[in-house]
């Protein structure tokens, strides 16, 4: 079937998801709210919140989740309307202009500017450039130790067209059935590699083998399916028991974050193991990772589905949140090298409190670092993304669709 561009922005293929950007800013956020608490001993401080802060990791489950349901989409709806796959090499081309750019600048000003790095060999500057750290071992260097779940993302990244290919074919038409096969499948796998097989892998306990993509699968899986309820959702090919529940659901957003709250808190008790930097159990493993796959899709599916009528809807799309999750990358970027300045600069000594100074000086200086970062890398290159494609008005509307980090 051949289609033009404007049939693609009439038939659907390219909404926006407005309140996905403030959700990938509040993904950042509380991956910076964890480093920061951690710095200043809040983990071990009296009473749950001390471990709630420390599960504010779970902000990593937000990004991967948004990463699914992003990146599948296209597949996914070009298959329901029987078009062909999105080219592959272009999908190639525009991840590698939004991640790798910001990423080896920031990899080049920690490896250079931060003390603690030690001796820096170029065996440690090839493997951070090319972001394998986490394949040839078990640590990352200072100020880039939140990079491991971006090297996990973009091995993601590459095995997406391999899983649509098995989920949704070459685009001749979408059964629902095979893709969700293929997504509980993914499933198996990832509870397969945290429940033990990946302590038997060759070298294991000299690599971060429990931070590679099979360990993350459930959460990107998750991002899939509330993709392909999307796409059969807004069609009217979703059946009607279904349909109703994600019109009752989507309508209590509240209720939505709530889910999250609550699983939070349940992650913050002994049943997903210690706070600190002791490693967990399988079983702990296994239930955080379950817990995190709830909060990440309760959030995301208020950014997907909630009517645009709605006061949650305008609160979630204000254009100064939009933005902030447009420069959300940056911040996840560059917060702990900004940390490691905001340590040295203020003498605040490690696991000695002050910590909502150093939260909110670590804020307010990621956040102007990745302004000027987003104005003088990230456009710059996002702009390339259409090289050789026609001029730009023929491909601002589908460009304009919420993308993910």
């Amino acid at each position: 079937m051949v289609t033009t561009r404007q049939d693609e922005r009439t038939t659907g293929l390219y909404p926006e998801f407005p309140a996905l950007d403030t959700l990938r800013l509040v993904g950042a956020l509380m991956v910076l709210t964890t480093h920061t608490a951690f710095w200043a001993g809040a983990y071990t401080m009296p009473g749950p919140w001390g471990t709630v802060l420390a599960r504010l990791d779970v902000g990593v489950a937000v990004f991967f989740v948004l990463s699914g349901f992003l990146l599948s989409r296209p597949w996914i709806a070009r298959a329901h309307l029987g078009l062909a796959a999105p080219a592959v090499g272009r999908y190639f081309w525009k991840r590698v202009l939004r991640i790798l750019p910001l990423y080896l600048v920031v990899v080049v000003l920690a490896l250079t500017l931060i003390d603690q790095q030690g001796r820096v060999t170029w065996t440690h500057w090839l493997s951070t450039l090319t972001m394998t750290d986490i394949y040839v071992r078990d640590t990352l260097p200072a100020g880039l130790t939140q990079m491991w779940s971006l090297a996990t993302e973009v091995a993601f990244y590459v095995a997406l067209p391999a899983i649509m290919l098995l989920g949704v074919g070459r685009g001749k038409r979408l059964v629902p059935r095979r893709l969700v096969a293929v997504l509980t499948a993914l499933a198996v796998v990832n509870l397969v590699w945290l429940g033990g097989f990946s302590a038997r892998f060759r070298g294991a306990e000299e690599r971060a083998v429990n931070e590679w993509l099979p360990a993350y699968l459930i959460w990107f899986a998750l991002g899939i399916g509330l993709a392909l309820l999307q796409v059969l959702h807004s069609s009217g090919a979703a059946p009607r028991s279904l349909s109703h529940s994600v019109n009752l659901l989507s309508s209590l957003p509240g209720t939505c974050w709530a889910i999250a709250a609550g699983s939070l808190f349940i992650a913050a008790t002994p049943l997903t193991g210690p706070t600190l930097l002791v490693a967990a159990t399988t079983t702990d493993a296994l239930v955080k990772n379950l817990l995190y796959a709830i909060i990440g899709g309760a959030l995301v599916f208020t950014g997907i589905f909630t009517s645009p009528t709605s006061r949650y809807h305008a609160v979630m799309a204000h254009p100064w949140l939009r933005h902030l999750g447009h420069i959300s990358y940056g911040i996840f970027c560059i917060h702990l090298p900004i940390l490691h300045f905001v340590m040295w600069s203020t003498g605040f000594e490690l696991f000695q409190g002050h910590g909502p100074q150093i939260w909110a000086l670590t804020l307010v200086l990621s956040v102007a670092a990745a302004e000027v970062l987003y104005r003088l890398i990230e456009l710059p290159f996002m702009r390339l993304k259409n090289l050789g494609r026609g001029s730009a008005a023929t491909t601002r509307a589908a460009d304009s669709a919420t993308s993910t980090r």
